[in-house]
């Protein structure tokens, strides 16, 4: 039977995608199916999430080699009989969806945060235009490739029925040599993960920053911030930018201090549960969709508010 075949090397991403695999699945006859490569603890929490698992233990594929990875997957969408790949669309898997949609001669959508199957097609919401529209897509061959937007869905919760089957597949000698791997350098907090944000924007003076710091720490969140404090003032490193250049996120809470709200940032942070802005533009935008807004100089409301938290 044809199936929707999903790989994702990141355990959190390849939950959200057995999520939104399941999407589908409810409404075709289409099964779901699971595969990891190399990593036996992955293969264990995908079965325990109730999916069918395929492990593919091949000493020789070189997971750094994207392309390597694209030949591994060719092989299983054709032993699965896939019709259907979801990877998910961070830096790696943009470059696997377009390697192995072209190895396969598949359609290829990529950033896509939303399925629907509609009149037995598959329908994929991507932002457009900067974010400012939703549009909605669909691939007309008959395989597809799909890469989803990391924090679209949940992640599956734990179910019964999983299973772990092995897979064989020839690896492709890769040109590259690995020879080590060490984590990135610098800050490593994840702002995708964080239950609370405390997020900064332009109208933010830096010499008020401390005062940020103490607050997101009472309330034990994160800091995070728009675009150009990481790439123009450089207060933050890039991995903390929310937006469409950056992380799309779904704290509980956020706060968001001195942001205007341009769609181009707001399409990262208006899935969250509940929005909390305060702007001295009353026209701002940002105030418009938040939940909580208010109309106030941040150098006078910062203080009472680290006063209030204690």
């Amino acid at each position: 039977m044809a199936a929707i075949l999903i790989y994702s090397e990141k355990r959190p991403l390849a939950l959200e995608l057995l999520t939104a695999a399941a999407v589908i699945a409810q409404d075709t006859d289409l099964d779901v199916k699971v595969v990891c490569i190399n990593n036996n603890e992955q293969a264990d929490e995908m079965a325990g999430r109730g999916a069918t698992t395929y492990h593919i233990q091949e000493d020789n594929l070189n997971l750094a080699d994207t392309a390597c990875v694209a030949a591994a997957l060719e092989q299983a969408v054709n032993k699965l009989d896939a019709s259907i790949v979801l990877l998910s669309s961070n830096r790696r898997g943009k470059e696997l969806a377009g390697r192995l949609a072209q190895k396969i001669q598949a359609g290829c959508l990529t950033d896509v945060n939303g399925l629907a199957v509609v009149e037995g097609k598959i329908q994929c919401s991507r932002n457009a235009l900067g974010g400012a529209v939703i549009s909605i897509q669909r691939i007309e061959t008959e395989q597809q490739v799909i890469a989803l937007t990391p924090r679209s869905y949940e992640a599956r919760p734990v179910q019964e029925g999983g299973s772990i089957k092995q897979l064989a597949i020839e690896a492709v000698s890769s040109p590259l040599k690995l020879i080590s791997s060490r984590g990135k350098a610098g800050d490593t907090v994840d702002i995708e993960a964080a239950d609370i944000l405390v997020i900064v924007g332009q109208g933010m003076e830096e010499e008020d920053m401390g005062l940020v710091e103490s607050i997101a720490q009472t309330l034990g969140g994160e800091i995070a911030c728009s675009k150009p404090l990481a790439t123009d003032r450089k207060w933050l490193p890039e991995d903390r930018i929310v937006g469409l250049s950056g992380k799309k996120c779904k704290p509980q809470l956020a706060i968001i201090l001195g942001v205007s709200g341009q769609v181009q940032f707001t399409v990262g942070i208006r899935d969250a549960h509940t929005i909390v802005a305060i702007n001295n533009d009353e026209n701002a935008y940002i105030l418009q969709m938040a939940d909580y807004a208010m109309v106030a100089d941040l150098k006078e409301i910062l203080p009472e508010l680290k006063g209030a938290l204690g």
